[in-house]
């Protein structure tokens, strides 16, 4: 009975080893991918690039659906600079880089920087503006940007306090059709002039 009792005793100790070093494991291939993230993002996904967005908090379903426009190049690859580690100073696109990340790989990114918390930025901002761009939000967008485009839950990223330069590129990105929108948002942004396009971009940048 002690004999029994002893090879319980060493399969559980063994079966939690395992377990440890399993989260060890995944634990280090979460680090070098994020890390490779950090490079372009900033850390934690807290970007100081005007023209990098920050995707702390952005929900892991956005992610996912992000990196798999990428890896189809359904999105516009544009060539940044890595700005820290061992690959500083060179030039990417994400198309690349997501065309080298597996499903596990992404869901990975996924349930780190979704538990990350998003910080917005600090920008100039015209007010004027920023008050005419609210009164669009309201009527035109806050169905699928909640709270100002504030709510990771809502699968949209986060819009409120994001960069300025970023959010004019990527609306540039969607008037061109080099980005694909969906059937709810096509109508409501084509029905927008560029000024109230650019009055929206500065209220969300106005949100810090």
């Amino acid at each position: 009975m002690k004999k029994a009792r002893t090879g319980a005793g060493l399969l559980a100790v063994a079966a939690l080893l395992g377990m440890t070093i399993a989260t060890a494991v995944r634990a280090a291939d979460t680090a070098g991918l994020v890390e490779t993230c950090f490079a372009c993002h900033g850390k934690n996904g807290v970007s100081t690039d005007a023209n990098v967005p920050s995707i702390a908090s952005y929900s892991e379903e956005y992610l996912a659906g992000t990196m798999k426009k990428y890896q189809k190049k359904d999105r516009p690859c544009v060539e940044a600079e890595y700005h820290s580690g061992s690959k500083k100073g060179t030039k990417t696109d994400m198309c690349k880089i997501a065309a080298g990340l597996s499903e596990g790989d992404v869901k990975q990114i996924g349930e780190f920087f979704a538990a990350q918390t998003f910080v917005r930025t600090p920008q100039t901002f015209d007010a004027e503006l920023a008050k005419q761009g609210k009164a669009i939000h309201n009527t035109k967008c806050y169905t699928c940007h909640a709270d100002d485009g504030s709510l990771p839950s809502d699968n949209a990223g986060i819009l409120a306090g994001q960069k300025i330069a970023y959010l004019r590129q990527q609306i540039k990105f969607f008037k061109e059709g080099k980005r694909p929108m969906s059937k709810k948002m096509k109508p409501k942004l084509e029905s927008l002039d560029d000024a109230q396009l650019e009055a929206v971009v500065h209220f969300y940048g106005s949100l810090q």
